[in-house]
């Protein structure tokens, strides 16, 4: 047996809505205290000692940097004869920000090595003005995800503002000329509790180059602590919608306001949608039609249109009808002389593999599908704003990297815009979805990628799912999965309730009190697998990172039997006391709330770390957390870990790797490519996949 770290057990027992609920390794939420400091050190000695035994880790390293070399491009971002993209070449840390002058002269904008040559700074989220004249970036260290936003001229790369705090997952919105902005910045910590201070926020109009102390509060007092906003003004500058939801619900209100009427600073938003469990987002055309995107008596997903005056529901009119077998990811306007009528490209999924199908703007009739390259995921649409017979977007697949590919209308052709600075060489992989039937009759789809030439006899493999929050797994290329598969393994991806592939329906079957759905999905994946002959029981592992983390946690705990490795990471698994910690009390609206006592039984029933159970025999397991980590607190792997290491009866180990100056989110390639070296390696000694063996055949 692994001689494990001291724990101390404390006999801590909570009634909670009358039930008892143990809680022993409480002690570890404190991150700062002197025992929880001495307990991370060891695990992080342990760690280091499996890590020592791990002879694949070198091949693994050396493969992933190989394919994360070719770099990555995204699709052109249009305003006005001007456009902005990101780009990474081979040996780039992070993307860089570039503009391309209407002469065609190309610039970099925003290169956050350039910033922090350590590689900690992160480029959140960037906005140019409506005239393509400025900038406004927000840039944030450590993975903390605290965004401080930035104003720069793009012809001289000037900083103009900034810094503006506080303004993390802020929305900007530029007025028409660029002196003026809406975004969302919460209150300053001074005025709040410290247990609320990453909650309220609220809508500002900033005036550029004056101090945030004079920035004009537009709208979200009074509301729910917890509240998101999206803040948007129209392409013309006349309209502005703001967009408020409670934490990620999947629901909203809009709020609508005629900014020629009245001063930017006061106006008048009228409450347009309202008290409906569903959302709904607004735009303005280039024709003066108000389109509404909504899954409003259409979970699939439907395109409405309405007069921007009285944008009430009552007076939506379909133009793209739900269809029932698809679903809507998003829309993009096509015209001007070139063409003998306006065109409306509509982007879909049908299960979870992108469609592109061109409509009449007049009235939604259907006029043609476009053939993409493979059954993969368009990404990022963009059009010209001031019209146009062109559109851009991304395409990847399991086998292709992402690229930037352009529809014309004027012949309905697609080519090749851009692709990634480097080559790599593609493995010999397939692809393939398949069909399987959950516990209670679902039928739920999974892609599985394997050798090409692989052998009849079941493979190291592993299972990935996410499962929460209307998240998607669409196909798409990965060092990760292509890594794995050329030495032999196979890779599959589980399309299970609670994400979005079908839909809001199939979202809502995996959320609160249906939340077993999800894991039920997920083991009936692993049985398909195993009953197919795929894999085995000791060659099947499960991997799955924040809610997907709860997902392969709820999992190893429900089924110890039937995984031999785990990877969880950064992971919810307290699901008792989750909303008191990081951004736990904006996801209430998904799993629901342990001070409801109906919420709490079903939480408590699924909750990971109350689920472990003594002389038990649990899989090996390799936690992975991140210090910077602002959304989920590292502290549930802890205390998930200690109690496994504490209550398993296996040889195989139950190991943490903590990791500083990186969060939740982004991070450098460097760091990216250490993370996923360590998992292959932790799942080929586990597994026992040899990469070597493989190359030498």
């Amino acid at each position: 047996m692994t001689d494990y770290p001291k724990a101390t057990r404390l006999d801590l027992i909570e009634t909670i809505h009358g039930r008892e609920v143990p809680d022993p390794y409480r002690w570890l939420e404190d991150v700062s205290s002197d025992e929880t400091r001495e307990w991370a050190q060891a695990q992080q000695a342990l760690f280091a000692e499996q890590q020592a035994t791990w002879d694949t880790r070198g091949h693994w390293e050396k493969r992933l940097s190989e394919f994360l070399s070719s770099g990555m491009i995204s699709a052109p971002y249009w305003r006005g004869q001007r456009q902005f993209f990101m780009r990474r070449t081979a040996g780039q840390e992070h993307a860089v920000l570039y503009t391309v002058d209407p002469d065609g002269t190309e610039r970099a904008l925003v290169d956050v090595v350039a910033i922090d040559p350590a590689g900690t700074t992160t480029l959140d989220s960037w906005q140019p003005s409506k005239e393509g004249n400025l900038l406004a970036y927000q840039i944030s260290v450590g993975g903390r995800e605290e965004s401080s936003l930035y104003v720069l001229d793009v012809e001289t790369g000037e900083i103009l503002d900034g810094p503006i705090d506080r303004a993390r997952y802020s929305p900007v919105a530029w007025l028409a000329g660029g002196q003026a902005f809406y975004y969302v910045r919460r209150v300053a910590p001074e005025l709040l509790p410290a247990d609320e201070q990453q909650y309220h926020r609220r809508v500002y109009l900033h005036r550029l180059g004056q101090p945030t102390a004079t920035d004009v509060e537009i709208f979200g007092a009074g509301q729910t602590i917890t509240n998101y906003y999206g803040v948007s003004v129209s392409r013309d500058g006349r309209w502005l919608q703001i967009s408020m939801s409670e934490g990620t619900a999947p629901r909203n209100e809009l709020y609508w306001a005629d900014l020629s009427q009245g001063s930017p600073e006061a106006p008048d938003l009228r409450r347009i949608f309202a008290d409906i469990d569903a959302q709904a987002g607004f735009s303005i055309g280039r024709d003066g039609r108000l389109y509404v995107e909504t899954d409003w008596n259409a979970p699939r997903t439907r395109l409405c249109v309405a007069d921007p005056t009285d944008a009430r529901p009552e007076t939506w009119v379909d133009l793209l009808p739900e269809d029932p077998d698809s679903v809507l990811v998003g829309t993009v306007t096509l015209d001007g002389p070139e063409l003998a009528e306006p065109l409306l490209v509509a982007v879909r999924t049908r299960h979870v593999v992108s469609e592109l199908n061109v409509h009449r703007l007049s009235d939604g009739s259907f006029v043609r599908k476009i053939e993409l390259p493979g059954a993969g995921t368009i990404g990022a649409v963009s059009e010209r704003p001031d019209g146009g017979p062109e559109m851009w977007f991304t395409y990847t697949d399991h086998v292709r990297q992402s690229s930037v590919f352009k529809f014309d209308a004027r012949d309905f052709s697609v080519t090749q815009w851009a692709t990634p600075p480097g080559a790599v060489k593609v493995p010999a992989v397939t692809s393939q979805q398949v069909e399987y039937t959950s516990k209670d009759g679902t039928v739920v789809r999974m892609f599985i990628v394997s050798p090409v030439d692989a052998p009849t006899q079941p493979l190291p493999t592993i299972l990935y799912g996410y499962g929460g929050f209307g998240v998607s797994l669409n196909p798409q290329f990965s060092g990760e999965i292509l890594s794995w598969v050329e030495a032999g393994g196979v890779y599959a991806v589980a399309n299970i309730r609670g994400g979005g592939e079908e839909g809001e329906e199939w979202h809502r079957a995996g959320m609160f009190g249906n939340k077993q759905n999800v894991f039920d999905d997920f083991e009936s994946a692993a049985e398909w697998l195993i009953t197919h002959g795929w894999t085995s029981r000791s060659m099947l592992a499960i991997a799955g990172g924040s809610n997907g983390g709860l997902l392969v946690g709820a999992a190893l705990t429900q089924r110890p039997d039937l995984y031999a490795a785990v990877v969880c990471s950064a992971p919810l698994l307290d699901m008792v006391r989750y909303e008191l910690h990081g951004l736990g009390a904006t996801w209430n609206v998904e799993y629901g709330s342990a001070a409801n006592a109906e919420d709490f039984e079903w939480l408590h029933a699924y909750s990971p770390y109350h689920q472990v159970r003594e002389e038990t025999h649990y899989p090996s397991v390799m936690f992975t957390v991140f210090d910077g980590d602002t959304r989920v607190d590292p502290l549930h792997a802890r205390k998930l870990c200690a109690a496994l290491q504490h209550s398993t009866i296996s040889e195989r180990p139950i190991l943490i790797r903590a990791e500083a100056e990186v969060g939740h989110g982004a991070r450098s390639v460097s760091k990216s490519v250490a993370l996923k070296a360590d998992e292959l390696a932790f799942f080929s000694a586990r597994l026992g996949l040899n990469p070597k063996s493989k190359a030498g055949q």
